[in-house]
């Protein structure tokens, strides 16, 4: 994969080209929600370095209380758009929860999770994980750990509750990939249940990201998987350890994503290529010179009508570090992942393999063909709205033709880098699905309390 290193003066160079009489916006004023997380990061950039204005926009952001809620605010037209879970334009136009025609033409960052345990859980873990010379847990961590916990926990009549985001986000999938590698069972959803707990050795449920510490601090969940900078400030609180980031479980695909509307997007050509021009100018920004802008982006995020978190939190993730126990501090350069490795351009293989997580779990209740995943896929994520405006940055001197994949089918080479070791390969994604130890295969489905077919 190709990595471009910009300058950070070649990117101050830039101007934005004037805008042809056929391409002003349709829409000027545009309010755009997000999430308090680091990967929100790429909107916050694009306003407070004036990329919006460059390009005839004139945006307002605002926090969410929720995923829900944002999404139903992109929904009603509260919202124009808004930094949204990957999966959740997915999920919207195949009906599962709130049905509508949501689509993304680019992809806000890669990876930017983990998975942290509380302490209790940590001690139960510890003994069952090799250290290396140096005393430290040797990561990747095996979610078979985590076996003496649920035991433990069982012989007291507790049950082990974890946290996630949304039902359909990457953090749920994420935490049940981990769960089910390590041969714990995370759960089915049904069509009559969409608690996504039946069968399950471990009890997910939803909260919201800022909540995720002061829960597990209160005892409610014994582990959570979020974005930044959640896991950190547990970690700085001294309440719980990070076992797991996503690189470690199924790294370099898309997070969060520029969720609109169908038909938003079909009434306002040149507005959502604004839009996305002055989103990638953005991430190209966050990740010009190896990531030296970083510092400053975490001042900007730091600030509470974005983030809202201490910029020293910020900082372990955002500049190419993680923090696992307290002072054990390693280098993960691409934790967060704004615009190499062609992290904006929507794959369509990643749609897939969030369409295959659906179908595993349940929450797809019924097999589908090969052809209906890559069609769903196609209806979501617009790559061709994404080039286009990659494109005309090009056009205009902006950014180099290199920095895009031109030449691509729109699926990415077969993955084989998962923690399970199993291939994926996002044009076979039935295949793929028939060959995970857990979950659903085939024609099965959820009945009731027992997987029938």
């Amino acid at each position: 994969m190709r990595k471009l290193l910009m300058t950070t003066s070649a990117l101050a160079a830039m101007t934005a080209a004037p805008l042809q009489a056929d391409s002003f916006p349709e829409i000027e004023d545009l309010t755009l929600g997000f999430i308090k997380l680091t990967d929100m990061a790429p909107l916050a950039i694009a306003y407070e370095k004036g990329f919006f204005e460059d390009e005839g926009l004139f945006v307002t952001l605002e926090a969410q209380a929720n995923w829900k809620v944002l999404l139903d605010g992109v929904i009603d037209g509260n919202l124009h758009g808004a930094h949204m879970l990957a999966g959740q334009p997915l999920a919207a136009t195949i009906g599962f929860g709130t049905e509508a025609h949501i689509v993304t033409p680019f992809v806000m960052d890669l990876n930017g999770n983990a998975t942290t345990v509380s302490n209790e859980v940590w001690d139960l873990m510890r003994p069952a994980i090799p250290s290396d010379a140096d005393g430290r847990p040797v990561h990747p961590i095996s979610a078979e750990a985590l076996r003496p916990a649920l035991e433990a926990f069982a012989d007291q009549g507790r049950p082990f509750n974890m946290g996630m985001v949304f039902p359909v986000s990457t953090h749920n999938f994420e935490l049940r990939y981990w769960l089910a590698a390590g041969g714990i069972h995370p759960g089915f959803y049904s069509a009559d249940n969409i608690s996504g707990q039946i069968g399950a050795e471990a009890l997910l449920s939803v909260t919201p990201p800022p909540q995720m510490p002061a829960t597990l601090e209160a005892g409610t969940i014994s582990g959570y998987t979020v974005g930044e900078p959640w896991n950190q400030q547990a970690v700085a609180m001294g309440i719980g350890v990070p076992v797991a980031t996503d690189l470690d479980i199924f790294a370099t695909r898309a997070e969060k994503v520029l969720g609109l509307r169908a038909d938003f997007v079909e009434e306002n050509p040149n507005t959502v290529r604004a839009l996305t021009r002055a989103l990638i100018r953005a991430a190209m920004w966050l990740d010009a010179d190896d990531n030296a802008n970083r510092d400053e982006a975490v001042q900007i995020i730091s600030r509470p009508n974005y983030v809202g978190a201490d910029p020293e939190v910020l900082a372990n993730s955002m500049t190419g570090t993680f923090e696992y126990e307290q002072g054990d501090v390693r280098p993960v350069p691409d934790f967060n992942v704004f615009f190499r490795y062609n992290a904006n351009y929507p794959y369509l293989s990643d749609a897939v393999w969030y369409l295959t997580q659906m179908r595993r779990w349940g929450q797809i209740t019924e097999a589908q063909s090969d052809e209906w995943f890559a069609d769903v896929a196609e209806s979501v994520f617009l790559a061709d709205l994404f080039m286009d405006a990659a494109q005309s940055l090009v056009d205009d001197g902006l950014a180099p033709a290199d920095a895009f994949p031109f030449d691509t089918d729109g699926y990415r080479a077969v993955v084989d880098h998962a923690i399970d070791g199993i291939p994926f390969d996002g044009r076979t994604p039935n295949d793929y699905i028939d060959s995970l130890p857990i979950g659903l295969k085939g024609d099965q489905r959820v009945m009731g309390t027992e997987v029938q077919g």
